[in-house]
């Protein structure tokens, strides 16, 4: 099998200091954390950053460059920068396009709509045509975020008018209200279905966590572990940062056998 690939998602957008005192807010809290998670084993760190007076999630461009520069100055992780904004408020198209400037390796494409709880996460037909076409312009390569299976063929129609640029990564969203239940069945489905050629890897939110990174090690497919989708390291147990959700992987996959890819590494996976 290939090396795997972790990648972290550093905090998201939501999650609060009265869910958890360990979330990083500050872009300085932000950087740290993800560099901590590239030593601990991390290759690919997922950006989202928060309005310190609020809080939550904001697409403003200068946090994005401070927390950038600070992990470009101590890592080589490769960058993720998010395009999705605050899931539910649905940001305008040009404010969630802004962290493109940076120039990233990676980022995520949404890759369509769905029912969260009470909420409407919209990436309509405008949004990803936008993207797509920036994306290529720019030559970053999108990270395929999909919560259903109907969005993979949503992204071989991008693929087949030609914009998106194959071999496609996807990163499986499974365990969200509205979206695929985080299960074997979900994950042997929807890894059976993508394009020939492309890589994978996955999601499990909150307790799904765990388990579906251990079935991706298996399955020869990556995984996304992280404060912005799991809070917790057990039952009841807060994970006290995101390196500890890292090192319990890597020690995991070096018992099964599966090295753990670099940076350097997980570039050629994927072909970056």
């Amino acid at each position: 099998m290939e090396k795997l690939i972790i990648t972290v998602g550093v905090t998201g957008s939501r999650i609060t200091r009265e869910q958890t005192p360990y979330i990083p807010i500050m872009p300085e809290e932000i950087a740290r954390s993800g560099i901590e998670a590239w030593r601990a084993g991390a290759s690919v760190l997922h950006i989202h950053v928060r309005d310190p007076k609020t809080g939550l999630g904001t697409q403003d461009l200068a946090i994005f460059r401070e927390v950038v520069d600070r992990i470009r100055s101590e890592t080589d992780a490769i960058l993720c920068l998010t395009t999705s904004g605050i899931p539910g408020r649905n940001l305008p198209i040009a404010e969630r396009l802004q962290p493109l400037a940076l120039k990233p390796e990676l980022v995520s494409f949404d890759a369509g709509s769905v029912n969260m709880g009470e909420h409407v996460f919209l990436n309509p037909p405008e949004f990803l045509d936008a993207l797509a076409k920036e994306t290529l312009a720019r030559g970053i390569k999108p990270e395929l975020e999909v919560f259903e299976a109907g969005m993979v063929h949503t992204c071989i129609r991008y693929l087949e008018k030609g914009l998106l640029k194959p071999p496609l990564h996807f990163q499986f969203v499974l365990g969200t209200p509205g979206g695929m239940a985080a299960t074997t069945k979900s994950l042997l489905h929807l890894s059976e279905i993508i394009p020939s050629g492309s890589t994978w890897s996955v999601i499990g939110i909150g307790a799904r966590q765990l388990p579906m990174a251990v079935m991706a090690m298996a399955m020869g497919g990556h995984a996304r572990v992280g404060l912005e989708d799991n809070i917790y390291y057990s039952k009841g147990v807060l994970a006290q940062s995101n390196a500890q959700l890292v090192e319990r992987i890597v020690r995991i996959a070096r018992e099964y056998g599966r090295e753990i890819a670099t940076p350097s590494e997980a570039r050629t996976i994927l072909s970056l």
